[in-house]
């Protein structure tokens, strides 16, 4: 549809960061670059893009959407793209084998639009053009979204997905949206603290020999990534768990192998 009115100005209202997983054409970033534009989202974010960046084809693709590409950030990993994220949601066509909330673009967007009125960083993770998100990202998010597809049809390309959920976004979480953003509950942690929890966890559990098949790691790790996820802890509450571990970790330390025992024979005497 035409009819950008080029003399009203460009609001940069807040809103949900749109993070790409190693997007792999620019005419893809480019054309999700539009769709942010036309329903007021700015914050692109992009995890390991296969051509690099900056992409003379996104910018050609962007249609003029300057504001949203001169303002990509650009990440090695996803864990550090949301990082300051307090609610990151997984968009996704295909079931996954894992506990997760599933939820319509509608309830996502509400429940986005709370945090986000609330000051907190919220997300939505989009997938590879080929296969979509890995099941370690979905795991690193508080829920599934997904749409009501076709099943025998059910693929969608990035710029399609963005769209959709901006303007879903739009609709109940946009500007001049009359919502509300408390729920009664303390404000969740970053996601860096909620990475560093999982991380201190893991290394107590390799060090203890709790992963006791190699094989079988990554499926348990993203199981205990899941459950805790659901937790929503705040700050102080991660603050104890590590205190916890790490209690559990010095009253549980591997003797070491190379300390000589002490002799426990008693001395022969005349």
């Amino acid at each position: 549809m035409a009819g950008t009115d080029t003399s009203l100005p460009i609001t940069l209202a807040p809103g949900p960061a749109i993070i790409l997983c190693e997007p792999q054409l620019g005419e893809n970033i480019g054309t999700a670059a539009r769709a942010m534009a036309n329903f007021g989202l700015w914050d692109m974010r992009l995890v390991r893009p296969r051509d690099g960046w900056p992409n003379e084809k996104a910018v050609a693709a962007a249609s003029r959407a300057d504001h949203v590409l001169e303002r990509v950030r650009v990440f090695e990993t996803l864990e550090e793209a949301i990082a300051d994220l307090k609610l990151v949601y997984a968009t996704t066509a295909r079931s996954r084998d894992m506990q997760k909330e599933v939820l319509g673009p509608e309830e996502a967007s509400i429940n986005m639009a709370q945090r986000i009125n609330a000051g907190q960083g919220a997300g939505l993770l989009f997938g590879r053009e080929r296969w979509g998100l890995l099941n370690d990202e979905v795991a690193l998010s508080d829920a599934i979204v997904t749409l009501p597809v076709e099943p025998a049809f059910a693929s969608l390309n990035i710029a399609q997905a963005v769209l959709l959920m901006a303007y879903e976004w739009r609709r109940h979480g946009g500007p001049g949206k009359d919502l509300p953003f408390g729920d009664g509950l303390d404000e969740a942690a970053p996601r860096n603290e909620l990475v560093g929890l999982f991380e201190h966890l893991e290394g107590v559990l390799d060090q203890t020999g709790f992963f006791t098949t190699p094989d079988k790691r990554p499926s348990m790790v993203n199981n205990l990534r899941t459950a805790l996820t659901r937790g929503r802890f705040t700050s102080q509450e991660i603050r104890t768990l590590r205190g916890v571990i790490s209690s559990i970790d010095r009253r549980h330390e591997r003797p070491n192998p190379n300390r000589q025992k002490p002799a426990t024979d008693k001395p022969i005497t005349d």
